[in-house]
């Protein structure tokens, strides 16, 4: 066996059968471990590295179990078919997978050389030299971009966002992955007319960008947050209604030029 398939890396998930998060039907491998802090992650299991234990519907529960990248493959090939039939393939989401270098590397390179299709959800807050790493493996970049105002972004996710804005532009210049943009829309924190132009006309400037999404935000991980002991942030903040969603969409398709889209 190539050393490379041996490599570990820690997990929380693997979702089959997915119809977002990348072309087709697609295996969702969700990595455990993130740098941000957002307010509205419907993922809070994602965020600590550690393995948790979380109460699902009064049930203990185990979050996080250390893989082989041999041992994800396994159950990643079991559905080659539908990935032939669709454009399908492998996603790689989390938390943010750049915080497992090692492991999304070696993940990725294997399903490029077995012939299976890659993408990575990601906000690409990491060193550029690691996103080199990955970019000969990668189909498809789902690049996050939440704010371009570093402040707002900074108390909404403890981080600034220059060093994923100067990715992005990294990204998009080195033409080695199809690139999509990928916003959610966050009430109180970016779902301004002048927000998402912001964005957009950012997603202009990259100049390579296939597609932008906009994710509207929702509460589906709210109570995960119970579950983990936590107390969620975003309070009664409800999901934006259909008509702000498709004002915003109407915003993003003039102000970047690109195909946008609500979801996906």
């Amino acid at each position: 066996m190539d050393d490379y398939l041996k490599t570990k890396g820690r997990i929380f998930d693997i979702q089959r059968y997915s119809i977002h998060d990348g072309n087709g039907i697609r295996t969702i491998v969700f990595l455990k471990g993130c740098v941000l802090r957002c307010r509205w992650c419907c993922n809070p299991e994602s965020q600590r590295f550690e393995i948790e234990t979380m109460l699902v519907q009064g049930e203990k529960k185990t979050i996080g179990r250390d893989v082989t990248v041999a041992e994800v493959m396994e159950t990643v090939e079991k559905d080659r078919t539908y990935y032939r039939r669709t454009g399908g393939g492998l996603t790689l989401s989390g938390g943010e997978s750049l915080c497992q270098p090692e492991f999304a590397e070696a993940l990725l390179r294997a399903a490029n050389e077995s012939g299976i299709s890659t993408a990575l959800e990601s906000m690409g807050y990491a060193d550029y030299s690691i996103i080199e790493r990955i970019l000969p493996y990668l189909d498809q970049y789902l690049l996050d971009i939440k704010h371009m105002n570093p402040a707002k972004h900074k108390e909404f996710t403890g981080h600034s966002n220059e060093l994923m804005l100067e990715n992005a532009m990294r990204i998009a210049r080195s033409g080695m992955t199809e690139l999509s943009i990928r916003v959610p829309v966050i009430p109180g924190f970016n779902d301004t007319v002048e927000e998402i132009r912001d964005i957009a006309e950012y997603t202009k400037a990259l100049g390579t960008v296939k597609r932008l999404h906009l994710l509207p935000y929702h509460r589906l991980g709210q109570d995960k947050y119970e579950g983990l002991g936590r107390r969620y942030l975003m309070g009664n903040v409800e999901p934006p209604a259909n008509e702000k969603m498709e004002m915003l969409l109407e915003t993003a398709v003039k102000a970047s030029g690109v195909e946008c889209q609500i979801g996906g």
